[in-house]
């Protein structure tokens, strides 16, 4: 009677655009979400800026990918590339 038990990380998973990739080792990824206004009931898009750490410079502008949330690199960088899931 084992069961097999299925470790998942707690660590939050984003994906998003790549705005920027002119710095070493480091992106700009656009996340975009639609929130629903309170009062008004309109559907309205925010976007939010990461940067995130490319240990490989793998990724290019334009590409989508995914990022996942890791210790701080640097005092704005807390996310590192998981994965590109498409390139441009």
């Amino acid at each position: 009677m084992t069961k097999e038990v299925e470790t998942t990380s707690k660590k939050s998973i984003v994906i998003g655009k790549v705005v920027r990739a002119s710095m070493d080792k480091t992106i700009s990824v656009e996340i975009e979400r639609r929130i629903k206004h309170p009062l008004y009931n309109k559907f309205i898009s925010k976007t939010t800026k990461l940067m995130a750490h490319d240990e490989d410079n793998a990724s290019k502008v334009g590409d989508i990918v995914s990022l996942i949330q890791s210790r701080p690199v640097s005092k704005r960088k807390a996310w590192s590339l998981r994965k590109i899931i498409q390139e441009k």
